[in-house]
């Protein structure tokens, strides 16, 4: 891979001699503008406006448009001697967790090579120190004309650079979310579970981009004189009347693409309480309403025979009492 920038990492007091190479690539097809009626190409001419003719790359610089309309122009040697730290310096100013990092500031990736087998001891403690505090590093660099802000962190064996949108640049989500206030109920919530659980993960490997394979069918067939393919009928629209029954309609048809029969389990809210008295047990048992009449005449004897029983015990005690009379006590006489 062919470096677009040579510079080194300020980490402290040491510096790593590093090259910055693209992280990424573009596979998508690329077209030409043609003229139409003879299929010429249409190519765009660079020319001075004053003297109105065509120049070559080599007498063409950079100028900074004033206000007023006033050129200024400015040189390579100017942009060089920038008084920044980071011209030519991926000055590291924090280390913080990865998670602290919104995705909405990622912009390019690169990767960082060591500039060098001096700086493959350096490169080396950087990249274990970075793997043993699970964070991420942030750092200041300047890269075509500007200061920008990257992140720096391990993938595999290599230190990777992500290209950072310093804060000021990501817009606020204002006037995105509905309007309107729309409640959602649990039971929508739990279908909507159980079709993100049937479609389940993917390895990112097994993705591909189906429209430059189709492209480059069409490329193909027109290059060979053959009539280009057919598009395939497009799905059946229409507005979503019934949320519940499309989610349901979505959980079956993805079961159907895994093949499973099942349908997907979906959790349901608990049954609300019945009213309705239970159905007799089969078998012969006795049903609840004649064991409480069973239990009730049972208690009534209990109680009436409680009750005989007091009488008799009542009516003793009184007999009793009439028969026996009170003795009299007779006084001694005292011997003088």
């Amino acid at each position: 891979m062919r470096s677009i920038w040579n510079g080194a990492i300020s980490f402290g007091l040491v510096s790593i001699p590093i090259k910055l190479v693209n992280a990424t690539e573009s596979h998508s097809i690329s077209f030409r503008q043609i003229h139409v009626e003879d299929g010429g190409r249409i190519r765009y001419r660079k020319v001075c406006e004053l003297e109105d003719k065509e120049v070559s790359g080599a007498e063409i610089g950079k100028g900074y448009e004033d206000a007023d309309g006033t050129i200024i122009p400015i040189t390579d040697e100017d942009l060089a001697h920038l008084p920044l730290p980071t011209a030519k310096t991926i000055e590291i100013v924090a280390f913080v967790p990865a998670d602290s990092i919104d995705p909405l500031q990622m912009d390019a990736a690169y990767y960082l090579a060591a500039g060098g087998a001096p700086a493959a001891k350096p490169y080396t403690l950087l990249r274990e120190a970075l793997k043993r505090s699970n964070k991420v590093a942030i750092a200041k660099f300047a890269l075509r004309g500007r200061e920008r802000l990257g992140m720096l962190r391990v993938v595999e064996d290599a230190i990777a650079m992500h290209g950072l949108l310093w804060p000021d640049e990501v817009r606020a989500p204002e006037g995105v979310a509905p309007d309107a206030k729309v409640s959602i109920n649990d039971k929508e919530l739990d279908l909507a579970d159980a079709l993100m659980d049937t479609l389940g993960g993917i390895e990112l490997d097994e993705l591909h981009d189906e429209y430059r394979e189709a492209l480059e069918e069409v490329v193909a067939a027109k290059a060979a004189g053959e009539a280009p393919p057919e598009a395939p009928e497009p799905a059946a629209g229409g507005k979503v009347l019934d949320l519940m029954a499309a989610l349901e309609k979505s959980v079956k048809a993805a079961k159907e693409s895994r093949g499973e029969e099942e349908p997907a389990e979906v959790r349901r809210l608990p049954p609300r309480k019945s009213a309705r008295t239970a159905p007799k047990q089969a078998g012969g048992k006795k049903s609840t309403s004649t064991a409480k009449k069973t239990t009730a005449k049972k208690t009534t004897a209990s109680s009436s025979a409680k009750k005989t029983t007091a009488k008799s015990t009542q009516g003793t005690k009184k007999t009793a009492a009439k028969k026996t009379p009170a003795k009299k006590t007779t006084p001694r006489k005292r011997t003088a």
